[in-house]
């Protein structure tokens, strides 16, 4: 048990660049598709598709497509933010401003890191293998609305293989940008992806060429988000 969580306190968003001539063994990424197939979904509808794209020509014309940073996600990210390790540290919740461009950090240059144009590559950062999660938003869970359950067994799916990669020494990274509506548009339009489907998220795969930069990492203490019984109730 303790194995078990050990692997989720070490699990973490490898964001190093991968390097593009060493693949993903194919056993290896049996396991993380198997992981996949076992995840809890509501009502078993196992509502997913796995796109796996390791062809070197479909990853480079991926990584030419065009991306931008939207206005909203620079203010709502910018909330999320601490600038020291002290103040994270005291927060316990969000992330640490150095892990981003200085124009995605200060609020006085929104209109400049809106502007920034760049292409997937910075996102894909040299992975030979990706994973695209689709799902049919048409398709949803009994009695749930907005598809709530539906989109939390994507979560589950995203999580166990995400621990599978992590027990295998991968480095494994979410990329939510593909769900973006023009990067999703090109995406299907390249990967022949129907119409009536949905980019949920896509991860890269693969084995960093570095050592990855150290973040502090925090958690709320279990006392913090516990309650007993009646909610309020610490005791």
């Amino acid at each position: 048990m303790q194995d078990v969580l050990k692997l989720i306190q070490e699990r973490h968003s490898a964001r190093a660049p991968f390097d593009p001539q060493r693949p993903v063994e194919e056993q290896d990424l049996r396991q993380i598709l198997e992981a996949a197939r076992w995840s809890p979904t509501a009502h078993n509808m196992q509502n997913f598709e796995i796109l796996v794209v390791d062809d070197t020509k479909l990853l480079e014309t991926l990584g030419k497509i065009e991306s931008h940073i939207s206005e909203e996600f620079i203010q709502e990210n910018y909330q999320q933010l601490s600038f020291s390790e002290e103040e994270l540290r005291q927060k316990k919740v969000g992330i640490i401003g150095t892990m981003f461009p200085p124009t995605w950090t200060d609020p006085a240059k929104v209109d400049e890191a809106v502007r920034e144009i760049s292409s997937l590559n910075r996102t894909i950062r040299g992975s030979p293998m990706l994973l695209i999660v689709i799902y049919d938003p048409k398709k949803r869970a009994p009695a749930s609305e907005g598809d709530v359950l539906g989109i939390m067994s994507l979560g589950c799916v995203m999580e166990n293989m995400w621990l599978m990669a992590q027990s295998l020494g991968i480095g494994f990274m979410i990329m939510s940008v593909f769900s973006a509506d023009s990067i999703e548009n090109e995406v299907k339009r390249v990967l022949n992806i129907p119409k009536n489907a949905k980019i949920a998220y896509a991860c890269r795969l693969g084995y960093p060429v570095s050592a990855p930069a150290k973040y502090l990492r925090v958690r709320r203490d279990v006392e913090d988000l516990t309650h007993y019984n009646r909610f309020g109730n610490k005791a």
